[in-house]
């Protein structure tokens, strides 16, 4: 499992810097500025779990290096679009395929223990099963 520190370590060799303040609303930002230079913020990290952090900062990882950005004037579909993109990005880093494999293999198959494992929530759990099984992060479509 990648831990905290290791995302903020990987933020940092992306020169992609990372504030902590009130977020209560959304919980986590990403942008970009008019010469490709991104910033995270988070909501402050006592107000949120561990593994919600985590899952946070890989996704707002994965607008930065993916270049995944919209504005309040962009259509829905575009902004899902840029949304997957991200989430993609954080399923992957955060629960690898081969890793998730192996965990089925050792029989850790219920999302609750897979979920624990991985230091996700379930949601984002049944977003990586999705993305390796079926290609898309719908699961809406099989759960």
């Amino acid at each position: 499992m990648i831990e905290l520190t290791e995302l903020y370590q990987r933020a940092e060799q992306q020169n992609i810097p990372v504030y902590h303040f009130p977020l209560s609303q959304v919980g986590s930002v990403s942008v970009m500025d008019e010469k490709g230079n991104c910033a995270i913020g988070l909501d402050l990290p006592h107000r949120r779990t561990r593994n919600e952090l985590r899952v946070r900062l890989a996704h707002e990882l994965g607008h930065c290096v993916t270049g995944s950005f919209y504005n309040r004037y962009s259509p829905a579909d575009n902004r899902k679009r840029h949304e997957n993109r991200a989430d993609k990005f954080a399923v992957r880093v955060l629960i690898p395929e081969a890793a998730l494999n192996e965990a089925f293999v050792q029989g850790c198959t219920e999302p609750w223990a897979l979920a624990e494992r991985f230091g996700v929530d379930e949601a984002f759990l049944r977003k990586a099963v999705c993305l390796y099984t079926h290609g898309n992060l719908a699961p809406e479509l099989y759960y």
